[in-house]
């Protein structure tokens, strides 16, 4: 048997969400365009024969200017402890700058580079990542596509053969870490992040506080009282969209409620901050 830990890491919005699900041909990270969409670490677990790979998604590295930006860095550095082979995820539509450099300086000799989103980029683009990474002390380059897999088996296969023997960590029906009630959460949250721009996606935080299935009640938390209404929009429509994009990715049957409350400037408040990103706490109570 050969096993090993894979930690995917990177700018905010480079794209290693996306990549992940698509390796595990299973949605167990939430995705967006916007920047941060990652808060937490998420584990993600591919099993082939004799061998499985334990993926370690993570919150995109930044300068932080918030408690919970903070959490984020932190979360993101410790899962590159003990990992086997760290792979640096370069956004293919971003040019590769300090941003990039600093985490790389972070990685040990030997890591992998996974340049994203060629499928969205010209090949001058490609060359143009490539040549800026070059000088990266990297064993291995692969441009990937997350939305169409082109690239991804090349990538999987090396990861596989980096492998060294180990145990089998996690059951053959085992595919992420993440408790199902937080996972609901993250998918209201997902869809509050589509439906907004500017400052307000971050501004909301999920929770889910009664679980009781099919039954299932999503509390939203925002930190301003003028928040409160456009994340309930205008007759509840907001929410009622939420809800039904949501139910259409869970089991037959499945019932969501969502409420909203304003819990103030929550985000600067580090207790309330790592109580709403522990993922091992459950469902979480006032």
């Amino acid at each position: 048997m050969k096993s090993g830990f894979v930690t995917l890491v990177g700018r905010p919005n480079a794209g290693k969400s996306t990549l992940l699900n698509k390796i595990l041909g299973q949605k167990v990270s939430i995705v967006s365009n916007k920047p941060q969409t990652t808060r937490i670490r998420v584990m993600g677990v591919l099993h082939r024969p004799d061998t499985q790979i334990v993926f370690v998604d993570t919150p995109g590295i930044h300068k932080p200017v918030s408690a919970l930006g903070e959490h984020l860095n932190e979360t993101a550095g410790n899962a590159l402890d003990d990992v086997d082979v760290p792979v640096l995820v370069v956004d293919g539509m971003a040019p590769f700058g300090r941003g990039d450099k600093f985490i790389a300086d972070k990685l040990p000799p030997g890591f992998v580079v996974v340049i994203t989103k060629i499928d969205r980029i010209s090949k001058q683009q490609l060359v143009d990542q490539l040549t800026a990474t070059s000088s990266l002390p990297a064993s291995e380059w692969f441009p990937v596509s997350g939305r169409t897999g082109k690239g991804i088996d090349a990538f999987v296969d090396h990861l596989l053969s980096r492998m060294p023997e180990g145990p089998q960590y996690f059951p053959e029906d085992m595919i992420t870490d993440v408790p199902e009630p937080f996972h609901v959460a993250e998918l209201v949250r997902e869809q509050l992040m589509r439906r907004f721009s500017d400052e307000l996606p971050y501004s909301i935080a999920t929770r889910v506080v009664e679980w009781e299935w099919p039954r299932v009640r999503v509390e939203i938390l925002v930190e301003r009282d003028s928040q409160k209404g456009m994340v309930i929009g205008k007759g509840g429509l907001v929410l009622k969209e939420v809800g039904t994009a949501v139910r259409e990715q869970l089991p037959e049957g499945a019932y969501v409620e969502l409420v909203v409350r304003v819990e103030k400037d929550w985000q600067r408040r580090s207790d309330v901050v790592g109580r709403l990103l522990d993922p091992s706490q459950g469902l979480l109570d006032d």
